[in-house]
């Protein structure tokens, strides 16, 4: 990674992004027809010369033409040797928790999208995991966490819906002081464009790639960055034996949807900003959570493990639940809906939507109160977007 500053401060973007976001994996040359876009394979199956002898697919759930481009091209973006996808981001992280036994533990991150806590809540323990939750911001909890049941160390950064930032070096540092401890860092928020994990020193990456990554919420998918042969083998094993990986056809998108991914996350980023100062001088607002602001307590940690921030913005509305719903009833381009990083932008209530599921003294714990609103700030005209948030905010303080 480079070292120097960017302009806006942050680290400069990674050196031939764009240009690994449309090539890498597409390569013409590898189809007798030459096409330029990946054609998509929907065989499920594929023919072989002799038995045991193929051209390398045997069945589709075990490798697909189409998804070797998209894993490819993702490999690139992350600066990894390898890269995997699955049916979604839970597939992934189902999949990267089989690497465990019965009896291991877990160390979690307490701020954490409600489909991952529900999970290591509600069913890993099931299977006879320990799960533990730790402020991972604060690299000491993680450490007095670590015991020598401790195998897997999960870490989202920023955090789902308040934005926390976790030095990953720091952590990563901690972490492999011990040996047999994997270190997860889903980078779904930042996306490949604004932060690469594996070369902070986390051993794999991953990510809801229905968000970012695929971009335009017509996809459901997961995706997992490493660097490791020996994990890779393991994980590629699992994959194929545990069989929650995506269509031919959502690969295709996803691929096309990369393409795009420097362009869109910069736009993200100039409107998740304008959103945040606009949130943060207006008096009908109690406080704004975004990393790219000076008043974020981790905004220096993100200037120097990030090149940018995403469209993510996190408030507390001010007054209660009932001002809360005003404004999210009042909305006219916001659309009030769960999920995140699409080109649209989308607005929600955290508490009763996408972390619902969370124990109520844990979101009082984490201060998912029902005044939290979180914004995931699309593309759209700038000034639209602040005419939308200011009618609003008048309608739920008239």
């Amino acid at each position: 990674m480079q070292k120097d500053a960017s302009p806006r401060g942050f680290l400069p973007s990674f050196r031939h992004f764009a240009t690994q976001a449309i090539h890498a994996g597409q390569e013409p040359e590898q189809w007798t027809s030459r096409a330029v876009v990946p054609p998509i394979s929907l065989a499920t199956t594929f023919k072989q010369g002799t038995p045991g002898d193929d051209a390398g697919f045997q069945y589709s759930r075990s490798g697909n033409p189409t998804r070797n481009c998209l894993e490819k091209a993702v490999a690139a973006l992350d600066g990894a040797k390898y890269s995997l996808a699955f049916a979604s981001g839970l597939a992934a992280t189902v999949t990267i928790t089989h690497l465990l036994k019965a009896g291991d533990q877990v160390i979690c991150m307490d701020d954490v999208y409600g489909g991952t806590n529900r999970y290591f809540r509600r069913v890993a323990p099931e299977f006879g995991l320990k799960i533990s939750f730790v402020d991972c911001t604060k690299t000491q909890s993680l450490e007095a966490a670590i015991t020598p049941q401790t195998k897997l160390v999960w870490i989202e950064t920023p955090t789902n819906p308040n934005l926390k930032m976790a030095d990953i070096e720091a952590c990563a540092r901690a972490v492999h002081k011990h040996r047999d401890i994997i270190m997860v860092v889903d980078n779904t928020f930042m996306s490949a464009y604004f932060q690469r994990p594996l070369s902070l020193g986390a051993d794999i990456c991953m990510y809801s790639a229905t968000k970012y990554m695929n971009g335009h919420s017509d996809v459901v998918m997961g995706l997992v960055s490493v660097n490791s042969e020996e994990l890779h083998n393991r994980l590629r094993f699992l994959q194929n034996s545990i069989g929650a990986v995506p269509s031919p056809f959502d690969c295709y998108l996803c691929c096309r949807g990369l393409k795009t991914l420097q362009v869109r996350m910069e736009k993200h980023f100039k409107n998740g900003m304008a959103v945040a100062r606009f949130l943060e001088s207006d008096p009908r607002v109690e406080k704004v959570v975004y990393p790219g602001l000076p008043s974020h307590p981790q905004h220096e940690l993100a200037k120097r493990q990030c090149t940018g921030c995403p469209g993510m913005v996190t408030f507390y509305i001010k007054g209660a639940l009932r001002h809360a719903e005003a404004f999210l009833k009042s909305l006219k381009l916001f659309t009030l809906a769960e999920s995140l990083g699409g080109y649209e932008s989308l607005a929600e209530l955290p508490a009763t939507m996408t972390h619902a599921s969370v124990p109520e003294n844990d979101r009082a714990t984490l201060g998912i109160s029902e005044t939290l609103i979180r914004l995931s700030v699309g593309l759209e005209d700038e000034k639209d977007l602040l005419e939308d948030l200011d009618q609003a905010l008048k309608a739920a303080h008239p």
